[in-house]
């Protein structure tokens, strides 16, 4: 997404490094591209994440393209946010098209390397498109909250962390006021999304350290 800021600090690149100990030895050994999910709640670090996990892959000479979540959204982000004022219950998966997302991911497992995707404009409130080569990519990366529902997939990985636990990254972030609103927000997609960390093969816990559980 265009306009997007990342804080990235030691702790995204330990979890990272962790990761990618883990599955290291798939992507190399994979025939095909190699798939990875990066899901969580809101502000528990899914984007820094991701492109810590693109930057330790390239340490082992592994090229990484990171497909966000966000440029996949039914709305461009201010647009989302009026539709969830004037519906609530708009908050959910249904916001966003992993269909799409699935079906982008799908092509290039079997053998597209040329690639139109949507590509939101976060300061100008709309959703473009970009043409992606990822014919050198070994590594694709979906991050996102719901990316844990995607089919296509190698890796899932998962971040164990509440809107408790992320309120600090939030502030920091300022994407959105920190209300009685957001509060509802969080705690429905809480709700959501709490059951797709039984999905996982990968866990990253609130103290940032992974573990396999598949």
């Amino acid at each position: 997404m265009k306009g997007d800021i990342l804080i990235i600090d030691d702790n995204h690149r330990k979890a990272a490094t962790q990761v990618v100990k883990f599955i290291l030895d798939e992507i190399k050994n994979s025939e095909n591209k190699y798939v990875i999910t990066v899901a969580g709640e809101s502000g528990a670090g899914k984007s820094e994440i991701a492109a810590s996990i693109a930057e330790k892959l390239k340490e082992h000479n592994i090229k990484s393209f990171v497909f966000g979540q966000d440029d996949y959204f039914v709305y461009p982000p201010k647009t989302n946010a009026r539709q969830r004022e004037k519906d609530i219950s708009w908050v959910g998966i249904q916001e966003v098209h992993l269909d799409l997302l699935d079906q982008n991911l799908e092509a290039v497992l079997k053998g597209f390397t040329s690639l139109t995707k949507p590509l939101v404009d976060f300061d100008a409130d709309k959703i473009g498109e970009e043409v992606v080569n990822l014919k050198d990519y070994k590594a694709l990366i979906a991050e996102g909250t719901y990316t844990t529902s995607l089919k296509n997939v190698n890796c899932k990985v998962f971040i164990d962390r509440n809107k408790m636990d992320t309120i600090e990254s939030r502030k920091k972030r300022a994407r959105e006021k920190q209300d009685e609103f957001l509060d509802q927000i969080l705690t429905i997609e809480h709700e959501i999304i709490s059951k797709h960390k039984t999905l996982a093969d990968i866990v990253i816990s609130k103290e940032f350290e992974a573990r396999k559980v598949k």
